[in-house]
């Protein structure tokens, strides 16, 4: 080992600012979780009582009720939306290549600019999308005021963005499967459906699989999205929009941490947070596995 120090040497630098600025960071939010801190006072060990008055905030569970709601109204229609994209595009026979591009430009755009537009075309007076019904003789919808609009506008954003990450996945579990495999399946006298379901998904599970646990993992987390649509910032504390509708968990640990300069209840909430989130995966993962074994 020590023959190679020059290699280690060389690689260190990485292995030093992910220890400093990653590492580090998480452990020390856990000793924070069981402290009172406003960032410049004394550090004030506190035990559970953070976890205690977490257990009692109703806003925070208003937060959990609300990211996943976003979470199953973004996920399921972008996983579907992407295998079904995925089929269509294993079919193509011309311009393969443009359409991956294209389909999957959402997923690098800027996620701040994405949210300014959908904020443009959502909103409730100036509004694209009212605009094109009100040509129509339909009144204008209040995408941006009615509690279950505003999660379903931020569940379409986010649907935009990730949907052609999926099926580029996808697309490469299918162009994977050999060929030999689906003219047996003709041979026999299996249709198109038939092939796709019991061919096609069966083989496709693990990556399905890998596509749950990561879309859970990513869904859980919207922040941005929400923080940017309703302007959210110190000097507007109704955080989320009108009524809180938008306000994830996430967004509401941005709010206590550095609004209201609590960052040991942030760091509880956020600790909460992620044993829900490792909760979701493993259920999600035990379902997916019982579809396979079954």
């Amino acid at each position: 080992m020590l023959s190679h120090w020059r290699q280690y040497l060389a690689i260190s630098p990485f292995f030093l600012i992910f220890g400093a600025f990653s590492f580090f960071p998480v452990f020390y939010s856990l000793y924070l979780a069981f402290q009172r801190w406003d960032g410049m006072g004394t550090i004030q060990f506190v035990g559970l009582q953070q976890f205690r008055f977490l257990w009692d905030d109703p806003i925070f569970w208003m937060s959990i009720r609300n990211t996943l709601v976003i979470w199953v109204l973004s996920t399921v229609p972008t996983l579907f939306g992407a295998l079904v994209l995925a089929t269509l595009l294993h079919s193509v026979r011309r311009f393969k290549g443009f359409y991956r591009i294209a389909l999957y430009l959402p997923n690098v755009t800027s996620i701040v600019a994405v949210s300014i537009f959908f904020g443009a075309v959502f909103s409730n007076n100036f509004g694209l999308v009212n605009a094109i019904l009100g040509t129509v003789g339909i009144s204008p919808v209040p995408w941006m005021s009615n509690p279950w609009l505003i999660k379903l506008v931020i569940a379409l954003l986010m649907t935009w963005m990730w949907t052609g990450y999926n099926m580029i996945i996808y697309l490469a579990g299918l162009q994977a499967i050999p060929t030999q495999i689906y003219e047996a399946a003709r041979l026999d006298g299996a249709g198109p459906i038939r092939t796709f379901f019991q061919i096609t998904m069966p083989i496709m599970r693990p990556i399905i699989l890998f596509t749950v646990v990561i879309s859970t993992i990513n869904g859980l987390q919207s922040f941005s999205e929400p923080q940017v649509l309703f302007g959210s910032n110190a000097a507007n504390p109704n955080l989320g929009g009108p009524g809180q509708a938008g306000l994830t968990t996430l967004l509401y640990f941005y709010q206590s941490a550095f609004v209201n300069n609590d960052y040991g209840y942030g760091a509880a909430i956020v600790w909460a947070f992620f044993v829900l989130i490792m909760l979701l995966v493993v259920v999600n993962w035990r379902v997916v596995q019982r579809g396979r074994k079954s």
